[in-house]
C-alpha cells in the first residue's frame, strides 16, 4: 500500500513539473539552503498569484526534464544546474519583480557551528552585560575586553568572520550569547531561464540605458576600424562623407573652385572683419560709464598738480 502511494506521488510530481514547464515560459533555479518549512510557506504565500514554487529531489527533477526533452530540447540547459538543495520558481510576470519578492522574503538567523558565513560579521564595541565567568569565550577568539562594573566590556570592534569562513563552535556560542543573528536566509536565485535562454541573475540588473551605451561604444569602435582600413560600412560612411566635405572646403579655400557650401569660408578668408563680433550696447554703455569716473579722477589730479605748481605755500 505504501509503495503504491509513493509511486503515485512520484507520478503526480512528474506530471506537475512537466505541466509547469509547458505552461510557464520563465523560471528561476533557486537555492534553498537553510530555508525552513515555515519560511517556505511564507514565500509561497507572498508569491501566490504571480509565481509557483516547486521543490523536489534532484534525481526526480532531472528524470522529469529528460523525459520532456523531445518536446522542448532547450530544457537540457537546466540539467547541469540541478545540483545541491535547489528548486524552481515558475512565473509569467516580470522576472525582476519576482526576483525582488524572493529577496524580500529573508529571515534573520543565528550563526550555527559548521555554517559558511555569507557575509562579514563584526562585533561592535559594547558592554556585553555578561559576568566575568564568560571571559574564556572572548579569550578563545582573541577579543580584547575589560571588566567594567562587574561585567565584560568589549574594547574595540572585532571582525570575527569573513565571507566564506566556517563558523566555529566558539563563534556561534559567543554570537548567540550576545543575541546577534548575523545571517539572513531565503531562496537564492542561481540561474534564470527565459524562453529557451539560460543566464545568470546579474543580467536582470542591466538597464536599457546600459545596453544603449554599450551598443553605441561598439558602433564607434566599428566606425574607427573601418575608417582606418578604408572599408566603408553603414557605421563609417557618415564619417567618410564628413571628412570628404572637409577636404573639399580646404581645396576651395586655396583655389578658385566655387560651390555654395564654400561661399562663407571664402568670404571669411577675404575679409575676416566682416565676421568680427560687435560689442553689445549694454557692454558699450558700461565701458563708457566706467570711463567717465576715470576721466574725472584724472581731472582732479591734474587740478591738484596745478595748485602745487603755483608756488604759494600755506604761510606765504
Amino acid at each position: 500500500m505504501g509503495r503504491e502511494d509513493k509511486a503515485t506521488w512520484k507520478s503526480n510530481y512528474f506530471l506537475k513539473l512537466i505541466q509547469l514547464l509547458e505552461d510557464y515560459p520563465k523560471c528561476f533555479i533557486v537555492g534553498a539552503d537553510n530555508v525552513g518549512s515555515k519560511q517556505m510557506q511564507q514565500i509561497r504565500m507572498s508569491l501566490r498569484g504571480s509565481a509557483v514554487v516547486l521543490m523536489g529531489k534532484n534525481t526526480m527533477m532531472r528524470k522529469a526534464i529528460k523525459g520532456h526533452l523531445e518536446r522542448n530540447n532547450s530544457l537540457e540547459k537546466l540539467l547541469p544546474h540541478i545540483k545541491g538543495n535547489v528548486g524552481f520558481v515558475f512565473t509569467r510576470n516580470d522576472l525582476v519583480e519576482i526576483r525582488d519578492k524572493l529577496l524580500e522574503n529573508k529571515v534573520r538567523a543565528p550563526a550555527r557551528p559548521g555554517a559558511i558565513a555569507p557575509l562579514s560579521v563584526i562585533i561592535p564595541a559594547q558592554n556585553t552585560g555578561l559576568g566575568p565567568e564568560k571571559t574564556s569565550f572572548f579569550q578563545a577568539l582573541s577579543i580584547p575586553t575589560k571588566i567594567s562594573k562587574g561585567t565584560i566590556e568589549i574594547i574595540n570592534d572585532v571582525h570575527i568572520l569573513k565571507p566564506g569562513d566556517k563558523v566555529g563552535a566558539s563563534e556561534a556560542t559567543l554570537l548567540n550569547m550576545l543575541n546577534i543573528s548575523p545571517f539572513s536566509y531565503g531562496l537564492l536565485v542561481e540561474q534564470v531561464y527565459d524562453s529557451g535562454t539560460l543566464f545568470a541573475p546579474e543580467i536582470l540588473d542591466i538597464k536599457p540605458e546600459d545596453l544603449r551605451e554599450k551598443f553605441m561604444a561598439g558602433v564607434a569602435n566599428l566606425a574607427s576600424v573601418c575608417l582606418s582600413i578604408g572599408y566603408p560600412t553603414t557605421a563609417s560612411t557618415p564619417h567618410s562623407i564628413a571628412n570628404g566635405f572637409k577636404n573639399l572646403l580646404a581645396i576651395a579655400a586655396v583655389t578658385d573652385v566655387e560651390f555654395k557650401e564654400a561661399t562663407t569660408i571664402k568670404e571669411y578668408i577675404k575679409d575676416p572683419s566682416k565676421f568680427a563680433a560687435t560689442p553689445a550696447p549694454a557692454a558699450a554703455a558700461a565701458s563708457s560709464a566706467a570711463a567717465k569716473p576715470a576721466k574725472e579722477e584724472k581731472k582732479e589730479e591734474s587740478e591738484e598738480e596745478e595748485d602745487d605748481d603755483m608756488g604759494f605755500g600755506l604761510f606765504d
